[in-house]
């Protein structure tokens, strides 16, 4: 007897404190209460840590004062279709209120939405664009416990060479990422180029920039999602882990940012002259940046990215055109005059990343502030120039400590935020590894 075929259905959906979509699916004939804004979850499920524990006992937000929900107000810019799931399917993301109508304070989307308002208060838009690089996997890590790459991409059970740029790796892997462009053109993603970058199976899609920051993190949001849903059709599974390999590059997310006028004006634009906005901007991101490396590196695993030799950068540096800086400028005339971030790895929760790169850039714009000399290709950072932390627990204790943090992502998330992922920093510290044993039982 055929199987029913399933019936379409809405998800709403939230996004939680590491970038994870947590929410509801309903029966798409009940999709009114999407819309009535009556679709609940508790607030806590915004506190979740990267196990799912809500950890009542640190932050006092669960069971301690009766786990109360909160309402999923739907965003409907963001709604788009399902192409994988029944037809008919749709999500939307939503923003968690509390029952008054204020957002709650732990919502990603909300933070990143009132800092967009200080903007606007100076009529201002930033204009953000995403550069998300991602791996490819063979979906046996449940069973093995370790990532594989695809077995197109393999000779003899090791990596063909090196993939960047290769035609040849994006034709092996074509019929997965012709899936994903497909299903980013139906969501209506300003999905640009895509290509293979240097790990086996990592591969690189740009989204066209957006004039409104929020929807270019939804954008970011959603191509995850396809990525990972497309691999599932194709047997094969998507990571943003900032490092899965230890012997291949890492994974990163960089931004493009540059900031429009009430006239349409670029206010980063040099006109031909000295680019002393730009480069007051690029200052205020790199005094801030060791403040806000809990959020570019949100995990453990996302410090083992942070080599010398490779192009995440390990100095607070910046530099035109500079591919191996912290923050480059690709242009600084005209009015594709603009930053580009790439400290961030792919991991990174993107309403927070860019929280954090405009509150920067927000803070260069109101003050006139001297970065330095620039890093030159070939040459060594000035002398003096500091260094991102290599440290999980060390970039913890800096947000925490931060006034900077505090401005702008509101003292109750810092709080919030610094005290769960010091207990992620501890849980990992005091995890004892292969590597101790395989290193130290034998000899010591």
């Amino acid at each position: 007897m055929a199987l029913e075929t399933a019936p379409p259905r809405i998800e709403i959906l939230l996004v939680g404190m590491n970038g994870d979509l947590r929410g509801k699916q309903i029966p798409i004939e009940a999709e009114k209460k999407v819309w009535d804004g009556t679709v609940r979850l508790p607030s806590s499920t915004q506190s979740l840590d990267i196990w799912g524990d809500d950890n009542d006992d640190i932050t006092g937000l669960s069971l301690s004062v009766g786990d109360p929900d909160g309402l999923c107000i739907p965003d409907k810019r963001s709604l788009a279709p399902m192409p994988w799931a029944p037809e008919g399917s749709k999500q939307v993301l939503s923003t968690m209120h509390e029952f008054d109508g204020t957002p709650s304070f732990m919502d990603p989307r909300a933070i990143l939405a009132a800092l967009l308002k200080r903007f606007d208060e100076r009529g201002l838009t930033p204009v953000v664009a995403t550069e998300l690089e991602f791996y490819v996997i063979e979906d046996d890590w449940r069973e093995t416990g370790r990532p594989r790459p695809p077995a197109s991409l393999m000779y003899r059970g090791e990596p063909n060479g090196f993939q960047l740029y290769d035609m040849r790796a994006v034709d092996a892997l074509d019929d997965y990422l012709q899936t994903v462009r497909a299903w980013a053109k139906a969501q209506g993603l300003p999905a640009d180029a895509t290509t293979a970058e240097f790990g086996p199976g990592q591969f690189e899609i740009n989204l066209l920039h957006r004039a409104d920051a929020l929807a270019a993190a939804d954008d970011c949001i959603y191509l995850k999602r396809i990525a990972e849903q497309a691999a599932k059709k194709h047997g094969l599974k998507s990571t943003c882990m900032a490092k899965p390999y230890a012997e291949h590059a890492g994974s990163g997310l960089h931004v493009h940012a540059s900031i429009i006028d009430r006239d349409g004006n670029n206010v980063l634009d040099a006109r031909g002259g000295d680019p002393v906005r730009l480069k007051s901007v690029c200052a205020a991101m790199l005094k801030t940046m060791r403040d806000a490396q809990l959020i570019f590196a949100p995990f453990a695993n996302s410090y083992r990215r942070f080599q010398p030799g490779s192009f995440a950068p390990v100095d607070i540096d910046w530099g035109y055109g500079h591919r191996g800086t912290a923050v480059r400028i690709p242009d600084a005339h005209g009015p594709a005059a603009r930053i580009e971030h790439r400290v961030a790895g792919a991991d990174v929760n993107p309403y927070l990343l860019l929280t954090a790169i405009l509150g920067g850039v927000l803070l260069g714009l109101d003050e006139t502030l001297d970065p330095g000399p620039a890093t030159e290709p070939g040459k060594e950072p000035p002398a003096g120039t500091k260094k991102l932390t290599h440290d999980f627990l060390t970039a913890v204790e800096e947000f925490s400590a931060s006034p900077f943090i505090a401005d702008v992502f509101g003292a109750r998330y810092q709080k919030l935020y610094g005290d769960t992922k010091r207990k992620e920093a501890i849980t990992y510290l005091r995890t004892v590894s292969d590597f101790d044993y395989q290193t130290y039982l034998p000899r010591i």
